[in-house]
């Protein structure tokens, strides 16, 4: 089959620049690699002629040869003199840098000298009180994770065990494998990369260096957290692999609702009901807080939904900027199932209204005769 032709390949005109080239050949490898498509042929295949045309492409003097006779420019025996093509993956080292986010989608990580890995982070759930996340508290958890070997310490071996170098590898942490064209430097299966083997792997933990083990760990949980924030307990993921550092435990937080508060930023806010008589003569009432009451005066003629605010009886800030409000909204509650006295004396007090009584109830209804005029 007829090679297609590499600027084709890479999807990029005649005249583009090294820059555009690079940038082309970056999106389109990250898309077809074979890491990220396992068990596609296709997506190999494809991965190995961007290869190929960025390393024709990418190089002044290959791509002046190349525009000039076309693949004719290059046969086997032109490859062999110049050293093969190199790793196709070096763009992304070039590009991003080393431990870059390349690395991390192909199985780069953060590495250490011996093949050591940081370990995982974790995720815990924790559900917390209303009162609990608006005061803080301390909790302790349980969690299963792996953790360092107690027998070996971690470094996978009995004691008075002896390493030799990886017979493997060499010696180097890596595999080896040709692709075509290519060759593909992986983690040496035997050794993960240590590039050196005990010869009486430690037989609690088959000589990972880890067991799984249950720990509890103390989270403190400052006032003022929501629903939604994550606490960092750094150093309390699993352990790290060969000696690396231990990942950290992510704590994300739920917490409850409250059968009379809700939160508003750092406010709260209560719905509190007062009688009619309260409402229309005034009074002097009580009001919950998370420290216990408060009184609030309620003027003569308040409505429902009027909101009165207490400075200083909400939710600390979380950046220490103080505590939030308490807004209470006032909810008039209709009396029913009236007496006959009292339904005498509710009838006698509505004959003696007028609009001066119910002045927003003259104003809706002037409001509603304008629209039939």
């Amino acid at each position: 089959m007829a090679k297609r032709d590499y600027y084709e390949v890479l999807g990029v005109d005649r005249r583009a620049d090294e820059e555009e080239i690079k940038k082309a050949y970056r999106k389109l490898a990250l898309k077809h690699h074979p890491d990220r498509n396992p068990n596609d042929k296709s997506a190999e295949e494809k991965f190995k002629e961007l290869g190929e045309a960025y390393e024709i492409l990418s190089d002044s003097h290959t791509r002046a040869a190349y525009d000039q006779y076309g693949h004719a420019a290059f046969d086997s025996r032109a490859r062999a003199r110049a050293g093969g093509f190199h790793d196709p993956t070096d763009i992304f080292r070039e590009v991003f840098g080393a431990g870059s986010i390349f690395e991390d989608l192909f199985g780069g990580g953060e590495r250490h000298p011996g093949g050591a890995q940081r370990g995982d982070d974790l995720r815990y759930d924790m559900e917390l009180t209303f009162v609990e996340a608006a005061k803080g508290c301390e909790r302790e958890i349980t969690v299963t994770k792996l953790d360092q070997c107690d027998a070996c310490h971690g470094n996978g071996a009995e004691a008075g065990a002896t390493t030799k170098s990886c017979a493997t590898c060499g010696g180097r942490g890596q595999v080896i494998s040709s692709r075509g064209i290519f060759s593909i430097a992986q983690t040496c299966p035997r050794c993960g990369g240590r590039g050196q083997v005990v010869d009486r792997p430690c037989r609690p933990c088959g000589g990972s260096g880890r067991r799984e083990k249950t720990s509890k760990i103390k989270i403190k949980v400052p006032a003022g957290v929501d629903g939604g924030a994550r606490l960092r307990s750094s150093g309390n993921g699993e352990a790290g692999v060969r000696g690396g550092p231990a990942g950290d435990l992510y704590v994300v937080l739920h917490v409850q609702r409250h059968e009379l508060f809700e939160r508003d930023g750092d406010d709260l806010v209560c719905e509190l009901p007062i009688s009619f008589a309260q409402a229309a003569l005034g009074a002097e009432v009580e009001a919950p807080t998370l420290d216990g009451s408060v009184k609030i005066e309620i003027p003569a003629g308040s409505q429902t939904g009027s909101s009165f605010r207490v400075k200083g009886k909400g939710i600390k800030n979380l950046q220490g900027y103080g505590l939030g409000d308490l807004i209470v909204r006032v909810q008039v509650e209709v009396p029913h199932k009236l007496n006959a006295a009292q339904r005498a004396k509710l009838e006698e007090f509505a004959k003696l209204c007028d609009e001066n009584v119910h002045p927003m109830g003259k104003s809706f209804f002037d409001k509603a005769k304008g629209l039939f005029r």
